[in-house]
């Protein structure tokens, strides 16, 4: 194009999202935004496959499910809106790097303390612990990985859930087929999500569910 000062410039035509897809994306990421999705494989694990939780009644699974929702949820999220509120991060979206930092500080003493809870629960099973301390894990490699670049949480908490469920898949002969196609399926959506709202690089996204996978394993190890 001509400027104002006769001079050509060249001018990259921006991608437009349509309004659909960018609303079902915005969707996605909110509906699997990473403190929720820790308890949609607890409300998973109690009450539509609970072969580990095959002793607990009502009242103790629905117990399990209140911890999981304050720990995982509830207090990390009071958190950043006390943060925000405090202006110690600029946005609550967490879309700077240095925004994350003590977030995730926060969230990990949230998620240590939840697994500190479990651990010492002799009912509880082992299974339940080994994916608190992978969340914890998790959380802690993606506070080293955010030194680095902005690396996607959504992936983070995906890589672990899908990789826990995989892990389980092999371990218990429950007929896992269904429920491994669906959290592949809403991962591989929510990940495209996020890079259709260019909210991360692929290389992000990808460190993402690398860190998830690297936290599951190394908490079936250590628990």
């Amino acid at each position: 194009i001509v400027d104002n000062n006769n001079e050509l410039r060249e001018v990259q035509e921006k991608e437009r999202l349509h309004p659909v897809l960018k609303g079902a994306a915005i969707m996605l990421s909110y509906i699997f935004h990473p403190v929720f999705v820790p308890v949609y494989v607890m409300i998973f694990l109690l009450f539509v496959q609970p072969f580990l939780f095959v002793g607990f009644d009502d009242r103790n699974r629905v117990l399990i499910l209140i911890q999981s929702v304050l720990m995982f949820t509830f207090f990390p999220l009071v958190s950043v809106a006390l943060l925000k509120a405090l202006r110690f991060i600029s946005s609550v979206k967490l879309k700077d790097r240095k925004d994350r930092i003590i977030p995730f500080i926060i969230c990990n003493i949230w998620y240590f303390w939840i697994w500190y809870v479990w651990r010492n629960l002799p009912q509880m099973p082992r299974e339940a612990v080994a994916f608190a301390m992978s969340i914890f894990l998790a959380s802690s490699i993606g506070l080293l990985f955010n030194i680095y670049l902005k690396i996607s949480m959504h992936s983070i908490a995906i890589g672990v859930a899908a990789a826990f469920l995989t892990g389980l898949s092999f371990q218990y002969d429950v007929g896992f087929g269904f429920y491994l196609s669906l959290s592949f399926l809403i991962g591989g959506a929510v990940c495209t999500s996020r890079l259709l709202l260019k909210e991360h690089h692929p290389s992000e996204v990808y460190w993402g569910l690398a860190a998830g996978l690297l936290a599951v394993m190394a908490a079936n190890i250590i628990t």
